[in-house]
């Protein structure tokens, strides 16, 4: 049986997943939720900054340089609010780069729910290394 944290983990990767749909990426599709204290604080999903067109990739179908990852909308977007993301959880479609790990690091998230395993793992590994909690939860 689940326990309730386990249960929890399970939905707000479940809306991640909905939230990752609002990408207009078409390699991959990427969403992120920030919960604290069970609220939503924060929610990002991959894709280009704000003002730019929303085409993810080049005629070569690789992404541009200035995508920004779900992970790093997220963190920005709880910056330019009045919530503050220490302590929180950090919900991810799929594992952070090395980039987002130095991100989340310095954000003050404690943990990290991720969905799918990406076959770079030097992300997950800061994360470890920076003493945050890392768990795998497959998306259903």
């Amino acid at each position: 049986m689940a326990t309730k944290q386990e249960l929890l983990d399970q939905r707000y990767m479940r809306m991640a997943r909905i939230w990752a749909e609002n990408s207009y990426c078409k390699r991959r599709q990427v969403g992120a939720l920030l919960v604290k204290n069970q609220m939503i604080i924060s929610d990002g999903y991959n894709g280009t900054p704000s003002g730019f067109e929303n085409n993810c990739e080049d005629d070569n179908n690789t992404s541009l340089p200035y995508v920004l990852h779900a992970e790093a909308n997220a963190i920005t977007k709880v910056a330019r609010s009045n919530n503050s993301s220490a302590g929180a959880t950090l919900y991810v479609t799929a594992s952070p780069c090395i980039e987002c790990a130095k991100l989340i690091i310095q954000s003050g998230i404690v943990r990290v729910v991720y969905g799918e395993e990406y076959r770079i793992r030097d992300g997950i590994e800061l994360l470890q290394r920076a003493g945050i909690e890392v768990v795998y939860q497959p998306v259903e």
